[in-house]
């Protein structure tokens, strides 16, 4: 099990069940709590801590640590009359959906009020019963659609959802790309196949077909059977969604099989810094994304200033989104004056938050994100620069 501590926060992943009586929230009045008997508010962070993933559930991790941190120092959360401090619990999901089961409920057993849980679709949709069993709202920075559609009321979104995202990739490659022969590329995961079976129909739908489709693993450098099928289609551009380390050896093996020029267009999981260093001569490489980054919103650049002196670095993925969960979770039970978790649920549904950097995250009673909006961007000189963005593809 993932060592937990009070410091730190714990990714986990919630698959509600649907069925008569798994998730009927009247057993969640136990857990409400007066200020004066609560030491601390508790909020989990269920988030890929090690392995491939590593570098971008630390991130989350570290935002919700920085918001805490803040918080506290202002006194705490002002519930009622009394003032509760926050403390972060940490859990480790691998990326892997058992690991993430596993996480989950080592954040249940700490009694955590929230969790910003899980990173990964799969594993979001699998820790999704565990939360909701126990009334801990999750709220998860994955993207694919299915997961506020389980019936369990608990799944909460960050951002939009692939829907939109896959209306973005189909749009950008369809109208500003110009492309009509187009390959795609997915790791066989719930995100990945299901982000590229998505931007296939709406591109079948605008009369542009994908003229080859190929499937590796969510683990894999190795590309040759795909980079070999990819150079008899003679295409010209490459959708995928597979991670930022597996796009990097694939520009590479792209490159050497006589593919120099194939545009990449990636998802959200290549926008990160890791391909800033990418070799990528005269190739163009785009990334979708629902996360929108920290310096194009108003709240950004004290955000950033406080990152970089807590942590020495700048931010690799989505910190500022977990900063803001943790506000919205404070301001949502500062509002509520107890820490009555089916309150705390209603109110996150309803109301618009405190949200410091994005400054617009608003839930509506499905647990979808209601301000989201979907940019792309293109590498150019070693930086991500953006291309174009919109809430309404």
């Amino acid at each position: 099990m993932p060592q937990t501590t009070p410091t730190q926060t714990s990714n986990t992943r919630r698959n509600l069940l649907v069925g008569a009586g798994l998730l009927g929230l009247a057993g969640v009045g136990a857990y409400l709590m007066m200020p004066g008997s609560a030491k601390s508010i508790r909020i989990g962070v269920g988030q890929p801590l090690s392995g491939p993933l590593a570098a971008l559930g630390k991130d989350m991790l570290q935002g919700a640590q920085l918001a805490a941190e803040q918080i506290n120092k202002a006194g705490g959360v002002k519930v009622g009359d009394k003032r509760i401090p926050i403390e972060i619990f940490s859990a480790d999901d691998k990326a892997d959906a058992k690991a993430g089961e596993a996480a989950a409920q080592q954040l249940v057993s700490q009694q955590v009020l929230a969790a910003i849980a899980h990173l990964n679709s799969g594993v979001s949709i699998a820790a999704a019963p565990i939360y909701a069993k126990a009334g801990v709202v999750q709220l998860a920075i994955s993207t694919k659609p299915q997961y506020t559609q389980l019936g369990l009321p608990t799944t909460l979104r960050l951002v939009a959802n692939d829907d939109m995202q896959a209306l973005a990739l189909a749009q950008f490659a369809r109208e500003k790309l110009g492309a009509k022969r187009i390959v795609t590329l997915h790791d066989g995961t719930p995100y990945g196949k299901g982000l590229i079976d998505a931007v296939a129909n709406s591109l079948i739908r605008s009369g542009t077909g994908a003229i080859a489709q190929q499937v590796v693993d969510d683990k894999t450098t190795d590309f040759k059977a795909a980079v070999a099928a990819f150079v008899q289609a003679k295409p010209d551009l490459l959708i995928t969604t597979v991670a930022d380390f597996q796009v990097e050896a694939l520009i590479q093996q792209l490159s050497a099989a006589g593919l120099p020029d194939l545009p990449v267009l990636g998802s959200d999981t290549i926008k990160t810094p890791r391909l800033q260093s990418a070799e990528l001569g005269n190739r163009a490489l785009y990334a979708s994304t629902p996360i929108v980054a920290a310096q194009e919103f108003l709240g950004g650049k004290e955000f950033l200033a406080a990152y970089r002196e807590r942590f020495g670095g700048e931010p690799y993925y989505a910190a500022h989104y977990a900063f803001d969960a943790v506000h919205l979770v404070a301001d949502a039970l500062s509002r509520n004056g107890n820490l009555d978790r089916t309150k705390l649920l209603e109110r996150l549904k309803t109301f618009e938050g405190n949200a410091p950097v994005t400054s617009m995250m608003r839930m509506n009673e499905d647990g979808e994100q209601r301000s989201g909006a979907v940019g792309i961007y293109q590498m150019r000189k070693g930086q991500w620069e953006l291309t174009v963005r919109s809430g309404r593809w």
